[in-house]
């Protein structure tokens, strides 16, 4: 259902008339003469108004007419009303007196409207016309004296004084004229005969009627008025009755039968016949009617408009055939028919407005019809669905308001459809449809599609590498939708290598942010190994004034390249001191017995550092294996009196990269009878050398041997003690060094080989969890005394819990997986 306002307010409706009042300035009448000059003064409205010249033309003045007519102008730099172009009473009001016309002032910035009154004074310029020239009359010779005798009536445009005043004919002995008033106020002269007429005695008279008005100085007309003077005819035609009262319609179709006037004539013959005739003749009517001479029917010749002619009053003369004539005059009232579709005029529109404005004007317009009475009242309104309502302001003047603030981002234009309809039956509208345009106002802040974006990068990049991109969007249109992008470059990396904690970096020396598009890029090479994360901020700004802006958060996880090889621990590479100090194997080991273990770290993380073992040559083929998850060397089967003292193994310890790096060690193990010889020759050492020696040591040995066997056997005593005391666990914290040959140090579960030609003790490194090794290895050893040899006996490893994904109980469960390796 729409929304309907009444254009003119009810009785009833006290309240709508109170605000209607409220807002309608007192009306302002002024008088201006006809046929003024263009340009004469009219008043000053500035004046009137009670506003200054200055403020008259800043909120743009300007005059308002009902018609579409220019008839006056505005002055903005006087403030005066002038005649814009001559008026012409006649021809704007007719004879419609007092003639009046209505204009409004229109004033924006703010909206306010005046009504005004202008009475436009007659001027006497329009003399007094007869519609014929010469008019014949015929009066019968025995016609009595004081007998009238109408005449056709002079016309005179002008109205008031200016119009006709009296008829006067020249003087003579017979005749005599009268003015008498008409029921609309039309003055018309008669003719009284005073004295009789002799037809023998003068057939024919010759009079001049003048007709004058009371302009200063008066205006007249005349006719000639020839009188003959008939022989007797005793009857004069005389109609039905003296008034015909006839409503029709204005939508009657031409050819519609008005009405029919009779007459009857008492004679008979040529003076019996009556014949019909419009008495006077007015250009109007018999533009409009016809009459039919012989049946007296009224006929519309031409289509009726109330709105032109509200009534027609026609005379009407029926002559016989002697000449007498008799006289009724027929009123004809129009009736108003609902034929003219209400018309609404624009006076001002404001097709942009901002959103976020409340009720904001944007349209005055006013409406009209050219119908009367119920046909002519009016009615407004809009559709239900848009945010705007109508204001009545002065007489048949409304605004067209927004009754809340627009938002632009929800509806960016309204067409909105206002339908003014009459109250006529049938009813009649029209429509007039006025399109609004939102404009945006910089109210939406731009909005990232994701408050944390992570970028993954592979490390070892290209400068210049596009890392990724960020995006935001902005609900605004125009300028207040251009985003630029930003980096918030005060943040800190998240991550560190192990060890270290959090520190400011500059992420502006790392990454670069195009402003416009939102990518990111890569400034310079980065490497996992220093850097595994960093964190910044990024800003979106709109062009808004005042510019908004949004934020997100870019997280860079770099990844890993297999940019690492294996770095060996242990045993040392050549060139170190103890680089050729071999690994003691008892004659007697069985199979799984651990010779050494190789330890090796990767510099990479992930796949890249997940390490293998693998024997790629041996001196006794088949003698010796490692393991490939642990690196640890064991005997593959006993060891035999035919096998070779020296053993040489080259291990390869390759990572898990694409494509996968390697490093190679070699390692030296001597098979010994126990631990009692006294001296094992270097596996470098030349043959001549090394019997020489032989000899030498051994008799330093026995030497040695007898006097430390006492201490020896005393603090082997003591340490196998300390060791069971401390428990097994606590075992392969210290380091025990025994013997002045080559013997076997234990430094947190690892051996290495120590005694004459070693330089000393080998280099203890640690392996407790360090690099790739997440575990520490403990072995149980127990010390034998009494024979000057130093002896270990290497009872059992114990063997700790595998890192994922190689756990002890994978290899109890999967057979395959533990058939992998060469030792269970």
């Amino acid at each position: 259902m729409e929304a309907e306002v009444e254009c003119f307010p009810r009785l009833r409706q006290v309240l709508f008339l109170f605000c209607l009042l409220a807002q309608t300035v007192a009306e302002q009448v002024y008088i201006v003469a006809e046929e003024r000059d263009s340009g004469s003064f009219v008043a000053n409205l500035a004046t009137d108004l009670g506003l200054g010249i200055r403020e008259l033309s800043l909120r743009r003045a300007r005059v308002i007419l009902n018609s579409n007519k220019n008839h006056f102008q505005l002055d903005l730099q006087t403030g005066d009303l002038q005649v814009n172009e001559k008026l012409d009473r006649e021809e704007l009001c007719g004879s419609t007196d007092p003639c009046e016309l209505q204009f409004q002032v229109l004033l924006e910035d703010p909206l306010e409207v005046f009504r005004f009154k202008l009475m436009v004074q007659d001027v006497n310029d329009n003399s007094p016309v007869f519609p014929e020239a010469k008019m014949t009359l015929k009066i019968l010779e025995n016609t009595p004296p004081g007998t009238v005798f109408p005449l056709k009536n002079a016309q005179d445009l002008d109205v008031g004084i200016n119009t006709i005043q009296n008829y006067t004919i020249n003087p003579n002995p017979h005749l005599d004229v009268l003015t008498h008033r008409g029921r609309e106020g039309r003055k018309y002269p008669v003719l009284v005969l005073n004295k009789a007429l002799d037809r023998e005695e003068q057939n024919e008279l010759r009079l001049t009627l003048m007709a004058v008005d009371g302009g200063a100085p008066p205006r007249s007309g005349t006719a000639l008025v020839v009188v003959d003077v008939l022989d007797i005819n005793d009857n004069a035609p005389e109609f039905t009755q003296p008034l015909y009262q006839v409503k029709i319609p204005e939508n009657s179709a031409i050819g519609s039968l008005v009405v029919t006037v009779s007459a009857r004539d008492l004679d008979t013959g040529v003076n019996g016949n009556v014949f019909y005739s419009f008495f006077y003749d007015d250009e109007d009517i018999s533009k409009t009617f016809e009459i039919n001479e012989i049946t007296g029917e009224i006929k519309i010749i031409n289509i009726l408009d109330y709105e032109k002619t509200v009534s027609y009053e026609v005379d009407i003369k029926a002559s016989d055939g002697a000449g007498l004539s008799g006289k009724c005059t027929v009123n004809i009232q129009v009736l108003d028919i609902n034929d003219n579709a209400p018309e609404m005029k624009i006076a001002k529109i404001i097709s942009h407005i901002p959103e976020n404005a409340p009720e904001t004007t944007v349209a005055l317009f006013s409406i009209q019809d050219r119908d009367s009475e119920e046909n002519g009242r009016m009615i407004c309104s809009i559709p239900d669905d848009v945010p705007f309502f109508l204001k009545p302001s002065v007489e048949n003047f409304y605004n067209l308001m927004a009754n809340a603030a627009l938002d632009r981002e929800a509806r960016a234009q309204y067409t909105i459809t206002i339908t003014v309809s009459d109250l006529g039956t049938p009813r009649l509208q029209s429509q007039h449809n006025v399109t609004v345009h939102v404009s945006d106002v910089n109210d939406n802040a731009p909005t990232f599609s994701q408050a944390l974006y992570t970028l993954f990068v592979l490390e070892n990049n290209s400068p210049a590498l596009h890392i990724g991109s960020v995006s935001a969007s902005d609900r605004d249109a125009g300028t207040n939708a251009q985003l630029t992008y930003s980096l918030l470059t005060q943040d800190q990396a998240t991550q560190q290598p192990q060890g270290q904690g959090p520190e400011q970096v500059d992420v502006g020396a790392l990454v670069a942010l195009d402003a416009a598009s939102g990518q990111l890029f890569a400034l310079r090479a980065l490497d996992y190994e220093t850097l595994r994360a960093f964190e910044f901020g990024v800003r979106a700004s709109d062009g808004g004034s005042p510019a908004l802006s949004g934020e997100a958060r870019v997280r860079v996880v770099l990844r890993d390249a297999n940019d690492h090889a294996p770095r060996v621990l242990y045993p040392p590479r050549n060139g170190s001191a103890a680089g050729a100090c071999p690994e003691l194997v008892p004659r007697g080991a069985e199979a799984g017995y651990v010779v050494s273990k190789v330890v090796a770290v990767d510099g990479d993380s992930g796949r890249n550092a997940w390490l293998s073992y693998e024997l790629l040559q041996a001196t006794e083929p088949g003698l010796f294996g490692v393991w490939a998850h642990s690196g640890e060397v064991r005997t593959a089967r006993p060891v035999s009196e035919r096998d070779a003292p020296q053993q040489r193994l080259l291990v390869q310890v390759r990572d898990h990269g694409e494509p996968p790096l390697s490093a190679s060690v070699a390692l030296h193990v001597l098979l010994v009878d126990g631990f009692s010889q006294p001296y094992l020759p270097r596996p470098d050492a030349p043959a001549g050398q090394a019997g020489q020696a032989g000899a030498e040591a051994l008799t330093v040995s026995l030497v040695v041997a007898l006097a430390a066997v006492s201490s020896l056997f005393l603090a082997s005593v003591l340490a196998l003690v300390a060791a069971r005391l401390c428990g097994r666990g606590g075992a392969g914290a210290g380091a025990v060094a025994v013997g002045s040959g080559c013997g076997v140090s234990v430094a947190e579960g690892r051996f290495f080989p120590a005694g004459a030609g070693c330089g000393g003790v080998g280099p203890l490194v640690d392996v407790g969890g360090a690099g790739t090794l997440s575990q520490s290895y403990q072995y149980e050893v127990c010390v034998s005394g009494g024979s000057g040899t130093g002896e270990f006996k290497f009872m059992k490893p114990i063997i700790p819990d595998l890192p994922p994904p190689f756990s002890g109980k994978e290899l109890e469960e999967n057979p395959d997986f533990r058939n992998s390796f060469p030792f269970s």
